[in-house]
């Protein structure tokens, strides 16, 4: 049964917006009844995952340790391993989304653990439905989430401290939002952080966040090339969902 319907909804249904800027903030959250929780990890996590579904894999098991990996070597699946931004050695996958998009992955598993993303997905996952929200699918987000009353956004971050991308793509989700709803109720000051950061950096959210420390970081490994792609809008138009313990394409 899909978790998900798109369909247009009267304007005047109120929708509520959270947004948690890490996952360590997110148990504190206002929002705690029946929510959809919209993970987020600009770079790379999300993006990566919508990259990889572009490239054709069946469905991606999210990890938040590399305890598991070994098993599903054995299972079958392609490991998809990183910490601190570089690829582990025993991983045939690393966290690139431009090299995602450069293989052919048509039905194959992925194991994925990640320093940040794959902890959100799965923090958002154990509090009921969660997507996956990234700038590379974030308009057939915003038109599936239309239907929905209470939303969490949930931003990665990086190890525990908000991030300027995160934030970024919480704010122009929430403008999207707005567009396509007349009743959006903001519930918090991160999710009027989040929105008035967009509204400072959308002519240029890749420019404005030249100062992020994570962008910093991955250019300092030779990444540029997934930072840029990373704010490129709708370049992988998939609805992706965790489900029964795996993230699945519903569209």
């Amino acid at each position: 049964m899909p978790f998900f319907l798109l369909y247009n909804v009267s304007a005047f249904m109120l929708m509520n917006i959270e947004v948690s800027l890490s996952p360590s903030l997110f148990d504190t959250r206002v929002i705690t009844g029946n929510h959809v929780t919209v993970a987020v990890d600009i770079l790379r996590a999300t993006s990566v995952v919508c990259a990889a579904f572009y490239a054709g894999v069946d469905h991606i098991v999210p990890l938040d340790s590399l305890v598991p990996l070994p098993y599903y070597r054995e299972q079958g699946y392609l490991l998809a391993a990183e910490r601190n931004g570089v690829k582990l050695m025993d991983a045939t996958l690393g966290n690139s989304p431009t090299k995602y998009l450069s293989l052919d992955l048509h039905g194959q598993r992925v194991a994925y653990s990640t320093t940040n993303g794959t902890v959100s997905i799965l923090c958002g996952a154990r509090a009921g439905r969660c997507l996956i929200g990234s700038f590379a699918n974030i308009s057939i987000l915003s038109e599936a989430l239309v239907s929905e009353r209470d939303v969490v956004i949930l931003c990665s971050g990086w190890k525990g401290d908000p991030s300027i991308e995160d934030t970024l793509f919480a704010g122009a989700l929430i403008e999207r939002l707005q567009k396509l709803c007349d009743n959006v109720c903001i519930v918090n000051d991160a999710a009027q952080m989040s929105l008035d950061l967009w509204h400072i950096a959308a002519n240029d959210p890749l420019n404005y966040c030249q100062k992020a420390t994570h962008v910093h970081r991955l250019q300092r490994l030779g990444f540029d090339d997934d930072v840029r792609w990373a704010f490129l809008n709708d370049t992988c138009p998939y609805l992706i969902a965790f489900n029964d313990g795996k993230l699945i394409k519903i569209n």
